[in-house]
C-alpha cells in the first residue's frame, strides 16, 4: 500500500514512516526540503513540496491507500524555549495547516482512483480550556487562538468526504517522547534537580505515548469502522503536579520547585497556555458516538499506568545512565511488588474449613 505523509519529518511523521516501512508499505514523506531528511528505509522516498498546493506530489495519490495530512508549523517552536506567539507566528501556524490540507483535497479531488483514506491530524486543543471537567470527541470546540486553528485545521480537509474517501480526525494529546516534544523541555529541569509544577500544577496534562499514537493512525488507516474525530489520549490523564512527581520518581529526582504562572508569561506570553491550561478526557474512544474499544492507546497490559509507562520508556530509550537504569528497574519492580500485596490485601480471605465433629485437632 502506497501511503503519504505530510509533516513526515516530524516526530510522529518519522516514526509513522518508520512502522510502516518495517512492514514493507511504500511510503511518501512530504517536505519542503527533502533533502535534508536523511537515514530512511529503502522503501520510504522524501518528496518536495511546498506545503500549500497539490503541485509536484498530487499524481501520488492516485491510487494511495491513504494520506495521513500532520502537516503545521510547531506550536511552541522547535527550538528548547518556546516562541512567543508574535502575529506573524500566528499567521504561520494557522496558515501552515490550512493551506495543507486544501493541498491534501485538492489532490484527492485530481485522482481517478481516490485514496481509501485520509487522517486529517488536529489537537485537544481544539476543546479549548475546561478545567477538571471531563471530555469526550461530542464535547465542542472552544473559541481561544488554540482552539479556532484547530477547527480550521480540520475543515480544511473536509472536502474529501465530498468525494466518497473516508476521513479520520486524530484529536492528539500531549505525546511522549525522548526524540522531541513535550518530554524533553520538560526533563531538562529534573535532570538539575530543579523540577517543580508549572502553574497551580492542577491543570490536567491528557498524555500518549508516541508508541501509541503510531498504532493508532495504524488502525484508523486500516479499519473501516474509524471515521470522524477520535481523541488520541490515554484512559488516565494526570495533573502537571502529579505528572511531576511521577517524573521526579523515574528520574531520581525532586520534584519541589514550583514554576510560577506570571514567571513563565512574563518571557513567552500566550504560548505557556499549552503547558499552563489543560483538558481531561474520558478514557473510552468514539467515533461519531459509537464506542469502540482501542486496547493499543495508552492501555497495554504490560504497563497499565503512567508510572510504569514512564519508568520502561525513559529506561529503554537510553535516556539514564547506567546507574540510573539500575535503580530505575529496581523501582519498577518495587512498584510492581507493592501492586500485587495491594491486590492480594483487597482479595476476600478464603473460607475457613469447618472441622468435622470429631477431628482430632
Amino acid at each position: 500500500m502506497r501511503i503519504i505523509i505530510t509533516g513526515g519529518s516530524g516526530l510522529i511523521g518519522r516514526a509513522l514512516a518508520n512502522s510502516l516501512a518495517a512492514d514493507q508499505h511504500e511510503v511518501v514523506l512530504l517536505s519542503r526540503s527533502p533533502g535534508r531528511v536523511t537515514n530512511l528505509p529503502s522503501n520510504v522516498r522524501a518528496v518536495a513540496w511546498d506545503g500549500h498546493t497539490a503541485q509536484g506530489w498530487g499524481e501520488l495519490a492516485d491510487g494511495a491507500g491513504a494520506i495521513v495530512n500532520l502537516a503545521g508549523e510547531s506550536i511552541a517552536g522547535e527550538g528548547f524555549l518556546p516562541l512567543r506567539w508574535s502575529d506573524e507566528r500566528r499567521q504561520r501556524i494557522r496558515d501552515s495547516r490550512i493551506n495543507a490540507g486544501r493541498a491534501v483535497t485538492a489532490a484527492v479531488a485530481g485522482a481517478t482512483q481516490k485514496p481509501r483514506v485520509v487522517i486529517q491530524a488536529s489537537a485537544i486543543g481544539y476543546y479549548g480550556v475546561h478545567g477538571d471537567e471531563a471530555l469526550d470527541e461530542s464535547a465542542p470546540a472552544g473559541n481561544d487562538f488554540l482552539a479556532n486553528v484547530c477547527r480550521e485545521w480540520e475543515a480544511s480537509s473536509a472536502g474529501v468526504e465530498t468525494a466518497g474517501v473516508r476521513r479520520v480526525i486524530i484529536r492528539i494529546g500531549v505525546v511522549l517522547s525522548t526524540q522531541g516534544g513535550a518530554l524533553t523541555r520538560v526533563l531538562l529541569p529534573y535532570r538539575l534537580f530543579g523540577g517543580g509544577r508549572f502553574g497551580s500544577g492542577r491543570q490536567y496534562w491528557s498524555w500518549i505515548h508516541l508508541d501509541d499514537v503510531v498504532r493508532a493512525i495504524r488502525a484508523s488507516i486500516e479499519d473501516e469502522q474509524f471515521a470522524g474525530p477520535i481523541n488520541l489520549t490515554a484512559p488516565n490523564p494526570h495533573t502537571n503536579n502529579d505528572f511531576g512527581k511521577t517524573l521526579g520518581q523515574v528520574l531520581g529526582r525532586p520534584h519541589w520547585l514550583p514554576v510560577p504562572a506570571f514567571a513563565l508569561k512574563l518571557p513567552f506570553g500566550e504560548v505557556t497556555t499549552v503547558v499552563l491550561d489543560g483538558q481531561r478526557f474520558a478514557g473510552q474512544t468514539t467515533t461519531r458516538g459509537l464506542y469502540l474499544p482501542v486496547p493499543p492507546i495508552g492501555a497495554r497490559p504490560a504497563r497499565p499506568d503512567q508510572e510504569e509507562r514512564l519508568m520502561e520508556h525513559l529506561l529503554h530509550t537510553g535516556l539514564t545512565s547506567g546507574l540510573l537504569s539500575a535503580a530505575t528497574l529496581a523501582a519498577l519492580a518495587l512498584l510492581r511488588r507493592r501492586k500485587e500485596q495491594q491486590a492480594r490485601a483487597a482479595a476476600p480471605a478464603p473460607a475457613r474449613r469447618r472441622q468435622p465433629a470429631g477431628e482430632p485437632r
